[in-house]
């Protein structure tokens, strides 16, 4: 994260996306596909580290392996293999959505995953049990616990999508997306940002 300041003289601060140069590696048409697609490839990858199946796809492309691929739909102009898509066409943009993987949490309890308040108040005759969930189900009847039940468990490394981020500025010469809101994910993560 960074801070820029606006027309206004205020310090807003953002988040930095570092947005392609991206290739086209596949173009996927509603005749042999089913659907309307294109594939694009992100961050050069060393030939020793990539399979033979995708060494293939990448020379069909005429392009050089990539470590990462994503599919998007929707794009304006017609793209063909080998194409490069860059920040540029954001720079029309004021709002776009971002998807990525959250932060992963490990095991948490019910007052971190699900806000809980705990059972923590001392005229309850507790002393020992501050941040546990209480009571999960009946007695003799249903006998069970009910699907769904809010319980600990494992928290984040879920697929997030956060909507309408603003823009604040492209830098083309360095392939920059400044982007104002929560961006999910860890510093360095992989992120698809759709206008």
């Amino acid at each position: 994260m960074t801070s820029v300041f606006s027309a206004e003289g205020k310090n807003v601060p953002c988040t930095v996306i570092e947005l392609g140069p991206c290739v086209v590696t596949q173009v996927k048409s509603v005749e042999k596909d089913g659907y309307n697609a294109v594939q694009l490839g992100f961050e050069d990858a060393k030939e020793k580290n990539t399979t033979a199946p995708m060494m293939g796809h990448f020379k069909k492309a005429g392009v050089t392996p990539k470590r990462h691929l994503a599919e998007f739909t929707g794009f304006d102009q017609e793209l063909n293999l080998g194409d490069t898509v860059t920040v540029e066409m954001f720079a029309d943009s004021s709002f776009v959505d971002v998807i990525a993987t959250s932060k992963g949490k490990g095991f948490q309890g019910v007052v971190k995953r699900h806000g809980f308040g705990g059972v923590g108040q001392v005229t309850h005759g507790q002393d020992d049990r501050l941040r546990k969930p209480g009571s999960i189900g009946a007695c003799s009847y249903p006998a069970k616990v009910f699907k769904g039940m809010r319980m600990g468990g494992h928290m984040g490394v879920d697929r997030v999508t956060t909507h309408n981020l603003q823009v604040l500025k492209v830098i083309p010469e360095h392939n920059l997306l400044l982007i104002k809101g929560s961006v999910p994910g860890y510093k360095g993560s992989i992120v698809s940002v759709i206008k």
